[in-house]
């Protein structure tokens, strides 16, 4: 049975619910309940892990059997397992739903098959209603649930000769306001940020997201610093509204891989789903070096530095053959520098193109 135009409306409400919930390990999750003839008789989302999902939420707002015969809207699939909460399935059914309409599809291992639970009890069950909003609404999420860490963006900025700072180190500012503005905007989109402790001890960065007049952005991202040095007890990063997790790794993450894969599992499982790397050189390495890049921003500024300081060091290419090949998504003018955003391509793809 497709959607009816009053569950269309019904579903891009719960959208509007959903984004009342954080986001974290658990999805944000909207729902409302209709009654048979398209009034909503109550409405919630996931308020955080641990608490009722959102079907569950929207339930508990009516009386006994006030939900007998109603449609249940829900921007993901109703989950079918027994976590800190009870699978909404079995709650949708024991309350006498009659039929229920999502969105997106529960790619969980061991939550999805609410769908086929609720048919097999009789519930009349459409899916993928609204479904590109709801992925769209779940992007993080689902990245996350897809490849079992976190969405990676590795930054840089660079001279035009691809140098990140002057022979002594010295890097502010290389790109200009309209750059820098940007890069703020792109940090209040993540959950974390990383930098290695080489950049905290050279630049001393608050690490937080700002706009153009000084002021903090609304949404912060966790600032993360990698490294075995010891940081300023009078350091910038210490002033940050989100409290610091400090991660020691290998040092400036050269020798072991490992270590970025390990960061990563650390921070999924504080529910982060986006991860913007931004310093120095040799941490953007480790994180391309070992495939865990996404997306790289590289803003471009005209001008000349030289020096030994590259924008990224060892990214594991001995040979032309190796090279990391990314695909271009867009190129930007931001002022006089240039953004370029791409993708590296993966294992596959870097094969076949040096095939050619």
């Amino acid at each position: 049975m497709e959607a009816t135009e009053r569950e269309r409306e019904a579903m891009r409400r719960a959208m509007s619910l959903a984004l009342h919930g954080p986001r974290g390990v658990n999805p944000q999750v909207g729902a409302v309940l209709l009654s048979p003839d398209g009034t909503v008789l109550a409405e919630g989302w996931h308020r955080g892990a641990g608490t009722a999902h959102a079907e569950v939420d929207a339930l508990g707002r009516l009386g006994p059997d006030a939900a007998r015969g109603a449609t249940a809207v829900v921007t993901l699939e109703p989950c079918n397992h027994t976590g800190r909460t009870g699978p909404c399935s079995e709650a949708l059914i024991a309350a006498g739903v009659a039929r229920v309409v999502y969105a997106v599809d529960d790619p969980g291992r061991a939550s999805s098959g609410g769908a086929a639970r609720l048919r097999a009890a009789g519930v009349d069950v459409t899916g993928g209603v609204l479904a590109d909003e709801g992925r769209a609404l779940l992007d993080s999420w689902l990245t996350v649930q897809r490849l079992g860490r976190p969405h990676v963006t590795v930054k840089w900025a660079q001279s035009l000769d691809g140098r990140a700072a002057a022979a002594d180190g010295t890097s502010q500012w290389i790109t200009g306001p309209a750059a820098r503005e940007d890069v703020h905007r792109r940090r209040a989109a993540a959950d974390a940020i990383v930098v290695g402790t080489g950049t905290v001890l050279a630049d001393d960065p608050a690490l937080t997201a700002r706009r153009p007049d000084g002021a903090l952005h609304d949404a912060q991202p966790m600032p993360v610093v990698v490294g075995r040095r010891p940081i300023p007890g009078d350091a910038r990063v210490h002033r940050h509204p989100r409290p610091l997790m400090l991660h020691e790794g290998a040092e400036l993450f050269g020798e072991d891989d490992h270590a970025a894969t390990s960061l990563l599992a650390q921070l999924r499982d504080r529910g982060v789903q986006r991860v913007f790397v931004e310093g120095g050189p040799t941490l953007a390495s480790a994180f391309l070096r070992a495939g865990l890049a996404d997306e790289v921003l590289a803003y471009v500024a005209p001008t000349l530095l030289g020096g030994p300081i590259t924008a990224i060091g060892d990214a594991g290419v001995t040979t032309i053959d190796e090279q990391l090949r990314l695909d271009v998504a867009a190129v930007e003018r931001l002022g006089d520098d240039l953004l370029i955003v791409a993708t590296p391509r993966r294992a596959g793809e870097q094969q076949q193109e040096g095939t050619r």
